[in-house]
């Protein structure tokens, strides 16, 4: 009687062990993530740079401080395989005799991704001129201290 229980209790061991394993599955999710481009430069509002008069006949305008109190902040999502993209900056009016330079430092922040490169620094025309390129699916952050500094003088 016990050699029966004890054939009867391995072989309920083996069975409860078949019955209750684990097996394996698989299935197909497909994802689709939208294709996004969005920019913005904090803080909001305006900023004035102010040259200073000469105080002799024939001296050039004296250069204003340079602003770095603007960041700009970007989220882009691209196509797999798609191209890179970039931001550009311009002027709406030349001035004779001033040249207006803006540089987008290195990303820092708490953003991740492929952050775009700066382009240095570049003197704004009203041709559209690249400052920030190669921004592939990334984010900067949002706000100040996330994103590209900018220096505007």
């Amino acid at each position: 009687m016990i050699l029966i229980r004890s054939i009867l209790l391995t072989a309920s061991f083996i069975v409860s062990g078949f019955l209750y394993s684990q097996t394996t599955a698989s299935t197909t999710v497909t994802m689709t993530l939208p294709v996004v481009t969005l920019m913005d430069i904090e803080p909001t509002g305006s900023f004035t740079l102010n040259f200073t008069a000469p105080t002799e006949a024939g001296n050039a305008l004296t250069a204003p401080t340079p602003n770095t109190s603007k960041w700009i902040n970007y989220t882009s999502a691209i196509a797999s395989g798609g191209l890179t993209r970039r931001i550009t900056a311009s002027i709406n009016k030349l001035i004779p005799g001033v040249n207006i330079r803006v540089q987008a430092a290195a990303a820092s922040g708490s953003g991740g991704g492929t952050l775009g490169t700066s382009s240095g620094q570049i003197i704004l025309t009203t041709t559209p001129a690249t400052i920030i390129s190669g921004i592939g699916g990334a984010y900067t952050g949002n706000g100040t201290n996330n994103g590209h500094a900018l220096t505007i003088h």
